[in-house]
C-alpha cells in the first residue's frame, strides 16, 4: 500500500511508468490491445507448471538435496551426463485432463507450462530437435495432450519458452564451469534460427495458445534487436497472443520491470514478490512457487499455507496483476500431495468468491486498509467494491475511512447474502458484520455504491526530482476526479480559497507546495507538502588541455560483500573502455572494477542518473557519491540526481561481483527526461592516461556473433546467473 512521501525516490517512483511497446511495431491501437488482453484481465488466476528432464533427480546431486530446474549449472553436470536423464524420464501416471481439471476446479483460468526449460530439453514434438520428449521412453506429446485438455475444459492454454539453452551448440556464453563444451565455432545466429523454429512450432501445431511467456533473456547475447523480431514472430503467427515482457530487455531484476525503457512485450513479470503498489497503468502478473523451488525437489516441504497463498491471490488482485501460480510435477508424471492439497482449498474459496477476482480491477484504496485487501468491478455507472476481510474486527463493525459515495448496499458473500446494515460516520462508512467471521481465510463483503468510487486521500506531488538546475515541472494527482485540488506555493496551508490545481506546476526557484484535497467544497484530506530546490550546478573541470577517447578501467580481486577501499589496493589488472561496459575478462567471480574518467556534458543542468548492477556499485561525478547501489543483491537499479555545469566531469563508477550474474549498466539524462546510454563521445580521459601503462581496448574490434550489439554503448546485461528460482 502507498503512503504519502516527500522522498526523492518516492516522488521519482510515480513518473517511471514502463513503456511496453512491443505492439507498436504492429500498428495496433489501444483499443485492439484492450481487446487482446481482455481474456488475461478478465482470468486474474492461473497455473504455472515447471516440468523437464530436471524432475528425475528430483533435486538430489552429491551430497546436496537443495537443486531443482537449475541442477544441471548448480551442480555443474557435464552435457552427456546431463542427457542419461533421458533415457529414466517416462512419466506414465500423466493425465492431462487430470491436470486440467485440477487447474479448473482451482479457479484457474489459464495453464503456462515450460515447453522447454534452460536445460533445452523440450517436452514436445519437435521437428529441430532431438532433444525433446520423443527421445525419451515416454514418446508422448506432452503438450498436444494439455493443449486438447484445456480446449475440452475451457482453460487457455500457454507455453513457457527459455531463451537461454544450456544443451544447443549454437547458445552463447557457455557456463564457465564447461570444460567439456567449449564455445568455439558456437554461432549465435544460428541458435536465433533454431529459437524461431520451435516458436513457429508451438504457435503452429497446437490450436490458439493464449500467452507465449519468454524466460532467460538477461544474458549479454540477448538484446533489443533479438527480442523484437521473436515478438513480432509470435504475433503474426498468432495475432491474438499475449507475449511477456521477457521475449525482450524489458525486466529489472526480480521486480519485473525495467523503468522508463521502450521494450517489446505486453506485461511484466514480477517474480516471487508482489510490487508494493502494484504497477499502476501496466498490465502485470506475480509468479510464484507453492514451496521453495520451480521444479520438483522432493525434500522440499516449506510449502505455503492455503491460507496464505489465498491472501497472496487477493492481495495481487487489490493491486490489479494476475497471479500465475507454480506446480513442479514429479517424473512419474504426478502432482505432489501438498500442491493437489492447497490447489483443491483455493478452489473452495474461489466457488464462493470468484466474483471478487474475476475481472476486477485494482481497489481504490491506495493507502492501505487495517484490515485486509479491496477490488473493485464496474456496475453500469456505479461501482461494487469487494472488501477482502483478513481481520474480523472484534466489535463486528468494519470501518471504512475516507469513502465518499452514497451507498446501495452490503452483503456477504458467503452464507445466505443477507443484507448488512451500514451507516455514516461523517466521511467514514461503517458496515455491521455477523459476530462470527464467516471464513477465516479470507472473507468478502460486496459493497454497492453509486458512481465511481470517490475517497479521500492526500494528493500525490511528484517531479522528476527533488533538486533542480533551471526549472522544473511538478505534477499533483489524486485518484478520485470527483474531488478538486487546492495548492499553495508560499508555504502557507491550502484553504477553500486557494488556487485549483489544473494543470502542471513550472518551478523557477526554490519553493514548497503544498496540496490539499476538497470535495463540494469542504476539505476532506490532509495537506500534502513537498520541497523542491533550486541548487547550483557543478562547476566543470579546468584545465582540461585535450582528452582521449576512453575510459581507464582498474581490476581488482578479493572476496566482498560490500565495496572495498580500491585507493588502498593495488589493481590486478590495467586496460581501457569505450564506456561503462563488461567485457568477458570484466565477469570474472570475486572481483571488482573501477571506470574512471571525465564525463561531458553539453548544459548546465540535473542529470538523472540510473545505475543498475549485480552485485554491487557506487556512482561518483567530481568525488561526491551520487548513486549507491552498494551490497549483495540481485541485478537491482537505483537512481540519482547531479546539478552539472557544462563541460567535463570527473566520473568513477566502483563495481564488484562476489559470485553469480554479472551486471552493470549506467544511464543518464537532464531531469524530466527518459535516461538512455551514454555516448561514447561523452565519456573520456585526459589525454595520455586512457592508454597508458600499455593499456588496450577491444571497443574497436568488430563484434562476434552472438555478442551484444549495443556493446560500447553504455547498455550492458548480465552473462550470469545467480542460483535463483526460476532463473527468471
Amino acid at each position: 500500500m502507498t503512503h504519502q512521501s516527500t522522498s526523492t525516490r518516492a516522488r521519482l517512483h510515480l513518473l517511471l511508468i514502463p513503456c511496453l511497446l512491443g505492439t507498436a511495431a504492429l500498428g495496433e491501437t489501444p483499443a485492439e490491445k484492450d481487446q487482446r488482453m481482455a481474456w488475461w484481465r478478465e482470468a486474474r488466476f492461473g497455473m504455472f507448471i515447471h516440468w523437464g528432464l530436471y524432475a528425475v533427480p528430483a533435486g538430489e546431486w552429491g551430497n546436496r538435496r537443495d537443486h531443482a530446474e537449475w541442477i544441471r549449472t548448480t551442480a555443474q553436470i557435464p552435457l552427456k551426463q546431463y542427457d542419461q536423464f533421458l533415457a529414466q524420464f517416462n512419466p506414465v501416471k500423466f493425465d492431462a485432463d487430470a491436470w486440467v481439471r485440477m487447474a479448473k476446479d482451482a479457479g484457474m483460468r489459464y495453464i503456462v507450462i515450460t515447453s522447454k526449460h534452460h536445460d533445452g530439453f523440450a517436452l514436445f514434438d519437435s521437428q529441430v530437435s532431438d532433444f525433446d520428449v520423443m527421445a525419451t521412453p515416454f514418446k508422448r506429446d506432452i503438450l498436444k495432450e494439455l493443449s486438447e485438455a484445456c480446449r475440452k475444459h475451457g482453460l487457455k492454454m500457454c507455453w513457457y519458452h527459455s531463451i537461454m539453452d544450456w544443451h544447443h551448440p549454437d547458445y552463447l556464453p557457455r557456463r564457465e564451469w564447461e570444460t567439456d563444451r567449449p564455445a568455439a565455432g558456437a554461432d549465435f545466429k544460428k541458435f536465433t534460427e533454431y529459437l524461431h523454429a520451435q516458436v513457429t512450432e508451438l504457435l503452429t501445431n497446437y490450436g490458439p495458445i493464449g500467452v507465449l511467456w519468454f524466460d532467460g533473456e538477461w544474458e549479454a547475447t540477448w538484446s533489443h534487436e533479438y527480442g523484437q523480431p521473436l515478438y513480432d514472430l509470435c504475433r503474426k503467427l498468432q495475432p491474438g497472443v499475449i507475449v511477456n515482457n521477457r521475449v525482450d530487455k524489458g525486466r529489472g531484476g526480480m521486480a519485473g520491470l525495467t523503468e522508463d525503457a521502450k521494450y517489446a512485450g505486453d506485461f511484466g513479470t514480477p517474480e516471487q514478490e508482489v510490487p508494493r503498489t502494484g504497477i499502476p497503468g501496466v498490465d502485470w502478473e506475480s509468479c510464484m512457487t507453492m514451496n521453495d523451488h520451480w521444479g520438483y525437489n522432493k525434500n522440499d516441504k516449506n510449502f505455503k499455507s492455503s491460507r496464505e497463498l489465498i491472501r497472496l491471490l487477493v492481495d495481487i488482485a487489490s493491486k490489479g496483476g494476475n497471479f500465475l501460480l507454480n506446480i513442479g510435477p514429479t517424473a512419474e508424471g504426478e502432482f505432489p500431495a501438498e500442491s493437489v492439497e492447497r490447489l483443491a482449498a483455493m478452489g473452495r474459496w474461489m466457488k464462493i468468491n470468484g466474483d471478487a477476482i474475476y475481472g476486477t480491477t485494482a481497489g481504490p484504496f491506495t493507502e492501505g486498509l487495517p484490515w485486509g485487501r479491496c477490488t473493485a468491478k464496474a456496475m453500469g455507472g456505479d461501482t461494487r467494491l469487494f472488501l477482502h476481510v483478513f481481520d474480523w474486527p472484534a466489535d463486528a463493525k468494519l470501518t471504512l475511512g475516507g469513502l465518499g459515495n452514497d451507498m446501495k448496499g452490503a452483503r456477504v458473500l458467503a452464507g445466505n447474502g443477507e443484507p448488512l446494515r451500514t451507516e455514516r460516520k461523517e466521511s467514514d462508512l461503517v458496515i455491521h458484520l455477523p459476530a462470527q467471521m464467516p471464513d477465516a481465510d479470507c472473507t468478502v463483503i460486496a459493497l454497492d455504491v453509486v458512481g465511481r468510487p470517490i475517497v479521500y486521500e492526500s494528493p500525490k506531488i511528484s517531479a522528476p526530482a527533488d533538486i533542480f538546475v533551471n526549472t522544473l515541472t511538478v505534477e499533483i494527482k489524486v485518484n478520485s476526479a470527483e474531488m478538486e485540488i487546492r495548492c499553495t506555493q508560499d508555504g502557507s496551508e491550502p484553504t477553500a480559497n486557494s488556487a485549483v490545481y489544473k494543470s502542471p506546476l513550472r518551478l523557477s526557484d526554490t519553493t514548497t507546495v503544498k496540496a490539499r484535497a476538497f470535495h463540494r467544497g469542504k476539505a476532506v484530506s490532509s495537506v500534502a507538502a513537498a520541497e523542491f530546490k533550486k541548487v547550483p550546478a557543478w562547476p566543470a573541470v579546468e584545465g582540461v588541455a585535450g582528452t582521449g577517447r576512453g575510459l581507464r578501467l582498474r581490476t581488482y580481486t578479493g572476496e566482498w560483500d560490500r565495496l572495498p577501499d580500491f585507493a588502498a589496493l593495488t589493481p590486478t589488472r590495467k586496460a581501457a573502455r569505450a564506456g561503462i561496459e563488461l567485457e568477458k575478462e570484466d565477469r570474472a567471480e570475486r572481483q571488482g572494477l573501477v571506470f574512471a574518467g571525465l564525463l561531458r556534458v553539453a548544459t548546465n543542468d540535473a542529470y538523472v542518473f540510473a545505475l543498475t548492477s549485480d552485485d554491487g556499485s557506487r556512482l561518483y561525478i567530481d568525488d561526491k557519491l551520487v548513486v549507491d547501489n552498494d551490497g549483495l543483491h540481485e541485478a537491482q537499479e537505483k537512481r540519482g540526481v547531479a546539478p552539472l555545469a557544462a563541460g567535463h566531469h570527473a566520473l568513477r563508477v566502483e563495481y564488484f561481483n562476489k559470485t553469480g550474474g554479472s551486471e552493470l549498466k549506467l544511464l543518464m539524462a537532464p531531469v524530466g527526461a527518459t535516461p538512455g546510454p551514454i555516448s561514447p563521445e561523452q565519456l573520456a580521459s585526459p589525454m595520455g592516461e586512457a592508454r597508458k601503462d600499455g593499456e588496450s581496448s577491444k571497443a574497436s574490434e568488430p563484434k562476434k556473433d552472438g555478442e551484444p550489439k549495443n556493446a560500447g554503448e553504455g547498455s550492458i546485461s548480465g552473462a550470469g546467473k545467480k542460483e535463483r528460482g526460476i532463473g527468471s
